[in-house]
């Protein structure tokens, strides 16, 4: 009962009298959350809400942890994912998680279906500054493509080289929501920006020397950009940024559905 249609069909068979009360009470006594031994609570009820589920952030817990947290949400969801999963976490999951699966790139396990196939309208373009950024990069990609959204990556056009950037125009024009990911100065974005007619969400990380101090110094050009329409996340979230995303693509959705309907 993680969704609105499923939450809705339980409903109509209550109304029908297809289904007792005792069922329905049944599934639904762990909507609101539920526990996973002494060490989690999963928010089942935050699909209902916000249209995305929970994610598992991987860091400071065991492999344990993690592999009864998945097999729990397994149940009731989909599409599991866990982030910020090093190899050697991943290989103590592998045995405890059934159809495991690891996008080392993106630090990402996930149980999902095999052939998982974009189910809202429009493209994320994800752009990468440098091959340095691609762990961040590959993380909102991924994200991304697992919450049903489609995907289109470019990656190493900083703007260092601009005339990479500019060879490949065709994924600024054809994307309907942009991430780009860039560290050292962070000027990707502002350039980016003043070439396309859809949202920017610029991602800093914190690739770069001392004075990029871990990600601070793109943060603030992101944050100071003289292009319109940027929106900046915080330093190497490739997670949060492709949430983003998701909600801009999925409001637009909601609101052609709205004008359809009147």
């Amino acid at each position: 009962m993680t969704n609105d249609e499923n939450l809705r069909s339980l409903l109509q068979a209550v109304a029908n009298g297809n289904v007792s009360l005792d069922v329905a009470l049944d599934e639904l006594k762990y909507l609101a959350y539920e526990p996973v031994g002494e060490f989690a609570k999963i928010d089942n009820h935050r699909t209902i809400r916000t249209g995305f589920p929970e994610v598992i952030w991987g860091p400071g817990k065991t492999p344990y942890q993690i592999a009864q947290i998945m097999e729990t949400m397994r149940l009731r969801n989909s599409v599991v994912m866990a982030t910020r999963i090093e190899p050697e976490i991943y290989a103590a999951l592998q045995p405890k998680v059934r159809d495991l699966r690891y996008y080392e790139s993106a630090r990402i396990c996930a149980i999902a279906p095999p052939n998982l196939e974009p189910r809202y309208p429009g493209t994320i373009g994800i752009l990468s500054a440098g091959t340095a950024d691609l762990p961040v990069a590959e993380e909102a990609a991924v994200t991304a493509e697992l919450s049903g959204f489609r995907v289109q990556r470019l990656w190493d056009v900083g703007v260092a080289g601009i005339h990479r950037l500019l060879s490949n125009r065709r994924v600024i024009a054809n994307a309907s929501v942009l991430i780009v990911v860039a560290g050292m100065e962070g000027a990707l974005p502002s350039v980016v920006a003043g070439l396309a007619d859809c949202p920017v969400i610029a991602v800093p990380t914190s690739i770069g020397y001392g004075a990029s101090f871990g990600g601070l110094a793109p943060l603030l050009t992101m944050l100071n950009s003289c292009a319109a329409g940027v929106g900046v996340v915080n330093i190497d979230n490739g997670f949060g940024a492709a949430v983003l995303a998701g909600q801009v693509l999925r409001t637009a959705e909601k609101l052609r559905m709205a004008s359809s309907d009147s």
